[in-house]
């Protein structure tokens, strides 16, 4: 399926929406009800700090909502701890989300491999006994390679990589090799496309979002390589898209990325049911 993503929407749910007079600062529920009216099928919360405050009631209803949207929820999360794992796996369970993206590291964390091998190993069974996969993303912190390393070692059905290309480029990373290292391991993709400009002045280059096709992101070999349709892989929408001149004028470029590219996958046949 193809997804949409909190980041989807990271502009309109900021506090800075909350601040700017005249705008509504959307919240779960309300992206929710935005990806319906999209005709999106899937929607993955994301690096969303208000989710761990909500209510067993409050998780209910939105898990209930989503079943009356005919929306499948994903939940998406940072760090490995086995107490921080097992609270999002509560989370995950009570949404009905079949699948958990996290990273190794989170703010207050930051395991070495072997460390995180452990935690992780005590947990899989739970994630196991629960019927939820666990999808660490590639991003820069950690190679794709250690990443891959790593859920070699573990080697459980229960845990691969959520495949995010772009995030590998700040550590020099080639995100066509970065594909081809994690595509048989790969549960979930994060798909947004990315750019090199030039700085103010012609000083260096700022690596920032760009619409789906237009940047760098080698969706073809993606496809091909990862075969989501084939293997049941979702694919979900994020943006990398920077404040502009105005919030409001943001938000209008964040709807139509969204617009865009949800356009873009459909018409390169990717199946969206």
């Amino acid at each position: 399926m193809i997804g949409l993503s909190t980041y989807a929407f990271f502009w309109q749910h900021s506090e800075l929406a909350g601040e700017q007079p005249g705008l509504h600062r959307l919240d779960a529920f309300d992206m929710l009800r935005r990806t319906h009216e999209l005709g999106v099928p899937l929607f993955q919360i994301c690096d969303y700090a208000p989710i761990e405050e909500f209510s067993a009631a409050e998780l209910a209803r939105l898990a209930e909502l989503a079943e009356e949207l005919d929306i499948v929820l994903e939940v998406g999360t940072k760090g490995v701890s086995p107490e921080h794992l097992r609270r999002y796996l509560g989370i995950a369970e009570a949404l009905g989300a079949p699948l958990l993206r996290s990273m190794l590291y989170s703010p207050a964390s930051r395991p070495t491999l072997a460390e995180a091998e452990q935690q992780l190993g005590e947990m899989l069974g739970a994630f196991d006994d629960a019927g939820v996969t666990l999808a660490l993303e590639t991003y820069e912190q950690v190679s794709s390679t250690a990443l891959v390393g790593l859920v070699e070692q573990l080697a459980h059905p229960r845990l691969g990589i959520c495949l995010d290309p772009a995030n590998t480029v700040a550590a020099l990373e080639n995100p066509v090799d970065v594909i081809d290292r994690c595509a048989p391991y790969t549960a979930n993709v994060h798909v947004k496309d990315f750019a090199f400009t030039r700085r103010g002045g012609w000083v260096g280059f700022t690596l920032e979002g760009a619409a789906l096709g237009t940047g760098l992101l080698d969706f073809e070999h993606l496809v091909k390589t990862v075969r989501p349709e084939e293997r049941g892989i979702n694919l979900v929408i994020e943006h990398w898209l920077p404040l502009g001149d105005s919030l409001e004028e943001t938000i209008r470029l964040e709807n139509d990325w969204n617009t865009h590219n949800l356009d873009y996958l459909r018409s390169n046949h990717v199946d969206v049911n």
